[in-house]
């Protein structure tokens, strides 16, 4: 008589989750002929709460080259600032942040 020993194998298999976090997406403020620079420095200090020094140099940018990154973060958030800065007349728009 024949008798077979059946051998247990047990496996382990690692199950890795990949997470990653969405891209954040930046607020640029383009130059126009006709906004106020100080007006652009007030409406950068009231939306986001930066120091007059911090919005004056953020508007100079504008002013100088044409545009500026005032903010980057959560797109829902963005989009929240993006229609604030637009509801003041400010030439806006949003991008994705590049890899």
């Amino acid at each position: 008589m024949l008798v077979f020993a059946a051998t247990k194998e047990q496996t382990d298999t690692e199950t890795r989750s990949k997470t990653s976090l969405a891209p954040p997406w930046q607020i640029i403020v383009h130059d126009d002929p006709v906004t106020l620079m100080g007006y652009v420095t007030k409406i950068f200090i009231r939306v986001f709460g930066y120091s007059e020094a911090k919005a004056r140099k953020l508007m100079m940018e504008v002013h100088k080259t044409g545009r500026s990154v005032v903010w980057t973060g959560a797109r829902e958030q963005a989009e929240m600032y993006t229609q604030k800065l637009q509801s003041h007349h400010l030439l806006t728009t949003l991008e994705k942040v590049e890899d």
